[in-house]
């Protein structure tokens, strides 16, 4: 489509500028409803606790507990 055609044409009738702005309006928000959603949050892997670690605790074996898997 150029920009200079029409998006929307009225073949039949006289609508008055407040109807082809309700039509606009519902048209637009329509297309915008058809779109698919994107995900709103992020992956888990770029997550702040997944990059930080647990402070270790101090105790008996403490340095061979902050090796294993959380």
């Amino acid at each position: 489509m150029s920009d200079d055609e029409p998006v929307l044409r009225v073949v039949n009738g006289a609508p008055t500028d407040d109807e082809l702005a309700a039509l606009v309006t519902v048209v637009s928000a329509r297309a915008r409803a058809a779109r698919p959603a994107t995900a709103s949050h992020p992956s888990t892997w770029s997550a702040y606790w997944n990059s930080h670690r647990p402070p270790v605790t101090p105790g008996v074996d403490a340095w061979r507990r902050s090796a294993l898997p959380r």
